[in-house]
């Protein structure tokens, strides 16, 4: 899946040339407010193609598992096989054409999924199935393929998940304090927006 607009809808952009990975975004991507959408933290936005035969029936949308598929269903840069929250972890590197990113938040959505997907629930269902996808941060730029292999050329020593990190989240009274404990540990690689309340859950900051 390739940028198209600003905001949450994307078009297909098919095997063309290939597109350029700043910083912050792919070329033709953008946010109209970047104090509460992108930056460097949500530069590209991966969804797993797992999920699609779930939302499908979840949602009574065909279309999101069956063909003429619907494009970028959650907003998604990019589309997935292969990898789930189960198995990504916070801190893993990948390398996508000539350039590198790394996993570094879930991604848990606002009101805009919800309009686009005109499901009410949707956010909630995305925190409390695990389905939520993640973000990468941009560790060097290039030019990267509209389709085609990503490779993850480092895993994290933690193996902390998307799934753990999804779980902690979920946990505001921090009945497993470890899980929260080495999810906010992750000081080198998860995004801070996300650190930080886990870490104020735990009295590590205020």
């Amino acid at each position: 899946m390739g940028p198209a607009t600003i905001a949450i809808e994307r078009v297909y952009v098919g095997r063309p040339a290939p597109i350029a990975l700043d910083a912050i975004n792919l070329a033709g991507d953008d946010q109209a407010d970047r104090t509460v959408h992108g930056g460097a933290d949500k530069a590209v936005y991966v969804h797993p193609s797992e999920h699609l035969p779930r939302w499908a029936v979840e949602l009574g949308q065909p279309r999101l598992s069956e063909p003429p598929f619907d494009v970028a269903p959650f907003g998604e840069n990019v589309s997935t096989r292969g990898v789930t929250e189960a198995t990504a972890c916070i801190g893993d590197v990948w390398t996508w054409g000539t350039a590198r990113l790394q996993i570094c938040q879930p991604r848990w959505p606002c009101h805009k999924l919800a309009l686009h997907r005109a499901s009410a629930d949707i956010g909630s269902r995305m925190r409390s199935s695990g389905r939520t996808g993640w973000y990468l941060r941009v560790l060097e730029p290039g030019v990267v393929p509209a389709g085609g292999s990503i490779t993850v050329a480092e895993r994290h020593a933690a193996g902390v998940t998307v799934a753990d990190a999804n779980q902690a989240m979920l946990d505001r009274s921090v009945a497993d304090r470890d899980l929260v404990g080495r999810v906010a540990g992750l000081v080198d690689v998860l995004a801070a927006e996300w650190r930080r309340p886990l870490q104020e859950r735990l009295g590590i900051i205020t």
